[in-house]
């Protein structure tokens, strides 16, 4: 007699090869894919149409446009203050993280990784008016040591790295805190039975072990300086050109009316320019990667 208790196990049907029935293995992630082509599939669709249309016919005028004048600035003016704000963070945070991981004190440790988790995403204007009262032109600090006297302006190129790397030397401390604990005692106790010094040992061992997590760390620094766009929006305004102020102003109209079009070119280029990033970081990381296999 079968047995038919709750407790049996269900058998899937076999295939005539010996393979067992069911449903194939990306149905799980179904939903996902239909989210994921909804919430960036259809936008991308979107921009593509309107970056290379006009009055309803293909064109290469808007993207052109887009490449010319003030946008190009605006362009290489987000590029450049992005590749800033990543190189120095990436430096100034790593080291932070270096000192966090050899502390002794697992409070200092517990404050300064809650104190990054809050500050990487502490920012919009809530940041810019932060800033404004502590260092803007008529900032407590500002007045209270005479910065104004000696030349300070917070509303500059200056200023907005400052502001950037704010949360992005928190954000590259968790990044880079779990890849420094990942470097085992044992490998700088061998090092130095070896005769190696600190140096090369952070040269043969260290550093090439970081880099992966380093170089993921710079290209989202850059992603996240390329992107911004509401604390320079209430912080610097026109004063210093930007991709991102260059297409709000474009689509709402601010200072042209109907270029909308190009405004969705401004979009194009920076995937072109994350998309050259993504190319330069790819190979790196896996050769990189390579040593660790």
């Amino acid at each position: 007699m079968t047995d038919i208790s709750p407790m049996a196990p269900v058998r899937l049907p076999r295939r005539a090869g010996g393979r067992r029935l069911g449903a194939p293995g990306w149905a799980a992630a179904l939903p996902l894919l239909i989210f994921v082509g909804l919430a960036f599939g259809v936008p991308a669709a979107a921009l593509l149409g309107g970056a290379f249309t006009s009055e309803g016919s293909f064109t290469t005028a808007n993207l052109t446009e887009s490449l010319q004048g003030a946008y190009l600035t605006a362009l290489l003016g987000s590029v450049k203050l992005s590749v800033l704000v990543a190189v120095t963070g990436a430096v100034l945070g790593t080291f932070l993280a270096q000192a966090v991981v050899t502390s002794r004190f697992r409070a200092l440790r517990e404050a300064v990784l809650t104190a990054s988790g809050v500050l990487a995403n502490f920012g919009g204007v809530p940041l810019a008016f932060a800033w404004i009262a502590t260092l803007g032109n008529s900032g407590v600090l500002t007045r209270g040591l005479g910065l104004g006297d000696a030349g300070w302006s917070l509303y500059s190129f200056w200023g907005l790295a400052l502001v950037y790397l704010y949360f992005s030397i928190p954000l590259m401390v968790l990044v880079m805190v779990p890849a420094l604990d990942g470097l085992r005692p044992q490998w700088r106790e061998a090092a130095r039975g070896n005769g190696a010094s600190a140096w090369q040992f952070w040269r043969y061992v260290g550093v090439p072990v970081l880099t992966p997590a380093l170089l993921g760390g710079v290209v989202l620094l850059f992603g996240g300086a390329f992107a911004a766009y509401a604390t320079a929006a209430a912080m610097v305004g026109t004063v210093v050109p930007l991709v991102t102020l260059q297409i709000a102003d474009a689509l709402t109209g601010n200072v042209l009316i109907g270029h909308e079009n190009v405004a969705l070119a401004l979009s194009f280029d920076m995937i072109v320019v994350a998309g050259l990033v993504m190319a330069v970081y790819l190979p790196l990381q896996r050769r990189s990667a390579r040593w660790l296999r």
